[in-house]
């Protein structure tokens, strides 16, 4: 088994990743942005994933793009991969797959991007776009995905869907090492059988070590049919909080669900209710979230990121034990957690893959 990667979720959006009013030394702006990436680069970080939101919601005024921010921040780093989310519906795939391809060639090969299928209805409708069903959404990524890939490995694409047609279109330059991974999120059948189909990563909210093994293996099932069932590989989302003692850190989790802004989660709430219960089996996104989960919006507390560095280095050989590649981190004080996690939790988890790997 590979060792473990690590990616951090980029705070382009603001108000960080907590829904909390407890004062977070956190900057979205791209001053503070270009200095986190940075710093995760320096401290072996392997990906950045750039959110994308248009509208405010849960707190989150002022957003920056995904993909424009990352083609800022490439100029100013060498080694870190860039995940830009994207929402099919909202960009054209021909349009998305030219803009991927330029990432790539500006940061030398870097380029990824994560597939958000969608949640928030007022965005698409906002900007005047149809707002499908869940499973639709589904499809329409799955379709949106196919059309990048043609684009990518074909002198002249032709795709005939039923979202997207594409008539002999060129692309070029090419993407710089071939085809850009594709991550994407969803715990649906519907995104479930997405991922084992198209996508390259399948990344899961947090969860427990049982929920996490069930959709692995239940995804990795349904990639045997495609025959991908080694190709798919498995990220966790997850919220750190690294302190010298396990009481440090489970307080500053209590004094951020205590201070959460009760106003912004319950509207939150409502807003992802409707996409948890309305897929097809009834088992989306945040379908079964607590108010307590939902103060991280992607779940993150569940996975266990909280105590000492040795306690957080060895919850992550457990969820590597199960089967997860990647390991997406959500910091409260981006500047020193972020640093305090690549100094003292990554080369715990490298030594003790060494030694295992010895065994």
């Amino acid at each position: 088994m590979s060792n473990v990667q690590f990616a951090y979720w980029v705070p382009n959006v603001s108000g960080g990743l907590v829904v909390s009013k407890l004062p977070q030394q956190t900057g979205w702006d791209v001053e503070s942005n270009k200095r986190y990436i940075q710093l995760a680069e320096e401290v072996n970080y392997d990906y950045a994933l750039f959110q994308t939101r248009w509208f405010a919601s849960y707190g989150a005024e002022n957003q920056l793009e995904a993909i424009t921010l990352a083609s800022a921040l490439a100029s100013v780093t060498s080694k870190i991969n860039l995940i830009a989310a994207v929402h099919p519906g909202l960009w054209h795939p021909g349009v998305y797959a030219k803009m991927v391809a330029t990432l790539d060639n500006i940061s030398n090969g870097r380029a990824a991007l994560n597939v958000v299928s969608g949640w928030f209805k007022q965005e698409f409708i906002g900007y005047g776009e149809h707002w499908l069903d869940h499973d639709e959404r589904y499809r329409r990524s799955s379709e949106f995905i196919q059309v990048l890939r043609e684009l990518w490995t074909k002198e002249e694409a032709t795709f005939q869907g039923d979202f997207y047609r594409i008539n002999q279109a060129p692309l070029k330059p090419k993407p710089v090492n071939g085809q850009p991974p594709v991550f994407q999120g969803g715990n649906s059948s519907a995104a479930r059988e997405m991922a084992a189909e198209h996508s390259d990563w399948y990344f899961m909210n947090g969860n427990t070590l049982e929920g996490f093994k069930e959709q692995i293996e239940d995804v990795r099932a349904r990639a045997k049919k495609y025959g991908r069932e080694d190709k798919i590989k498995f990220a966790v989302n997850g919220f750190a909080i690294v302190r010298d003692t396990k009481e440090e850190a489970v307080g500053l989790l209590r004094d951020i669900v205590a201070n959460a802004d009760d106003e912004a989660v319950k509207g939150f709430r409502e807003a992802v209710k409707h996409a948890g219960q309305s897929a097809s089996d009834g088992q989306g996104m945040w379908a079964n979230s607590s108010y307590e989960d939902l103060v991280q919006y992607n779940d993150g507390f569940k996975t266990g990121l909280i105590g000492t560095a040795e306690e957080v280095s060895e919850r992550i050989l457990e969820l590597k034990a199960i089967g997860v590649d990647l390991v997406l981190t959500g910091h409260f004080h981006y500047e020193t957690d972020l640093q305090r996690f690549g100094e003292e939790v990554i080369p715990l988890v490298k030594q003790k893959e060494q030694v295992l790997a010895r065994v």
